[in-house]
C-alpha cells in the first residue's frame, strides 16, 4: 500500500507546477519514504486488525504549536483539550536524528497526529521524550550540540531566506 502511494506521489510531483503543491508533495515523498523504511515486519492479520479498532474514529492533522528552545532541548508545545485524562501509551512520539511524529489516540474519539520532517539540526533520540500536561503535549528533542536554532526545519530556514 505504501509503495503504491509513494509511486503515486512521484507521478504527482512531476505533474506539479505550483511551489506550495510541490513542497507539499515533497514532504509527504519523504514521509513516506521514511515510513515504507521504519516499517515493522508484517503482522498476523488478529493484531493488524485489532490495532486498527484501536485507533478508531478519524485522524486529524495538528497544525499549531508553540516552540522554545533552551541550551539542550527544543520544545514543541501542542494544545489538545483534555489530553492529560488519556493513558499514557495513547500519546506515543517516535523520534529519529532529524525528525519526530506525535500520535494521540482516541482523544474525544478522533486521533491526532504532527510530523516534524528534515528538523534544522540533528537531535538525540535517547535523550528526548514527551511530557503529558494540563490540555498540553510538551514534546523535547535533546540537541545533539549545543546552540541556538535560528527556526525548527530546514524548510523554514529555506523560505525565510528567499524572502
Amino acid at each position: 500500500q505504501l509503495q503504491k502511494d509513494l509511486e503515486e506521489v512521484k507521478e504527482l510531483l512531476t505533474k506539479a507546477t505550483r511551489k506550495r503543491v510541490h513542497d507539499v508533495l515533497v514532504t509527504e515523498k519523504h514521509k513516506l519514504e521514511l515510513e515504507i523504511k521504519n516499517q515493522p515486519p508484517p503482522k498476523p492479520k488478529d493484531a493488524a486488525e485489532e490495532e486498527k479498532s484501536s485507533l478508531g474514529g478519524y485522524t486529524v492533522k495538528i497544525n499549531n504549536y508553540g516552540w522554545d528552545q533552551s541550551d539542550k532541548f527544543i520544545k514543541i508545545y501542542v494544545s489538545l483539550n483534555g489530553v492529560q485524562k488519556l493513558p499514557a501509551e495513547n500519546v506515543q512520539v517516535n523520534f529519529t536524528e532529524r525528525s519526530f511524529d506525535l500520535l494521540v489516540k482516541n482523544l474525544n474519539g478522533k486521533n491526532y497526529t504532527m510530523t516534524f520532517n528534515n528538523l534544522l539540526k540533528p537531535i538525540a533520540v535517547e535523550g528526548s521524550s514527551r511530557k503529558i500536561k494540563t490540555d498540553t503535549v510538551l514534546v523535547m528533542c535533546r540537541k545533539k550540540r549545543e546552540e541556538k536554532w535560528e527556526c525548527l526545519t530546514q524548510v523554514e530556514k529555506e523560505s525565510k531566506e528567499k524572502e
